[in-house]
């Protein structure tokens, strides 16, 4: 089978009230919550297809969720439901299946809006450069994005994921694996109230009806 060049995966969780963004409920509602989440997952596709740097597909969770069918039906993209395990898991499982066909994968989630075309194009642009993996890092110690031209289980296993120290146990790996790895410029995710008052600031995704 011949590879393609590149594709990019996007990670996102359906938007059930009470289920997600559940640290903004406080502030937006369970509801208005969801509805954010809604809003970053449909910015998050638009971002990837319009990078146009390869194929993109949906990995979803729950995949049968009726939000997300219509998000792959109206971007064009393929859903795919994650496979079951902690991110770490499902992360290494998603980028294994991409490298059947993409000599460069990159996966991002979906909240980071600040992650524009341009950090795009500049990820896989350093893959193709030679670099075995590229990164994003956030200001909250994790990252939001994740390239790579080649894949190993310990990178993604036993990591305490959503902690300030994801990135910092990331880079220790790396440096075991002998990964040759660059990283971009550092973004923020948004998660608690503080970041929402900073998403609505920065006119980058339109505030919840």
């Amino acid at each position: 089978m011949q590879l393609t060049n590149s594709c990019i995966i996007v990670f996102a969780k359906a938007p059930r009230p009470g289920t997600t963004k559940t640290r903004l409920i406080p502030l937006l509602g369970a509801d208005g919550a969801a509805a954010l989440q809604a809003r970053l997952v449909e910015h998050t596709l638009v971002t990837a297809k319009a990078a146009a740097v390869g194929s993109v597909a949906l990995y979803g969770t729950p995949a049968a969720d009726e939000f997300l069918r219509t998000c792959a039906e109206r971007y064009d993209v393929p859903l795919v439901d994650q496979c079951e395990g902690d991110l770490g898991k499902r992360m290494h499982t998603a980028l294994d299946n991409a490298f059947a066909q993409s000599a460069c994968v990159l996966l991002i989630g979906s909240d980071c809006p600040a992650l524009t075309v341009r950090h795009l194009r500049s990820a896989e642009r350093a893959l193709a450069d030679g670099r075995d993996a590229v990164f994003v890092p956030t200001e909250d110690g994790g990252y939001a994005l994740v390239g790579l031209t080649r894949i190993h289980p310990k990178l993604f296993s036993d990591i305490c994921w959503s902690t300030s120290r994801v990135m910092e146990a990331t880079r220790v790996r790396l440096r075991e694996l002998g990964f040759n790895w660059t990283e971009l410029e550092t973004l923020w995710d948004v998660d608690r109230p503080a970041d929402y008052v900073r998403l609505m600031a920065s006119g980058l995704v339109a505030a919840t009806g």
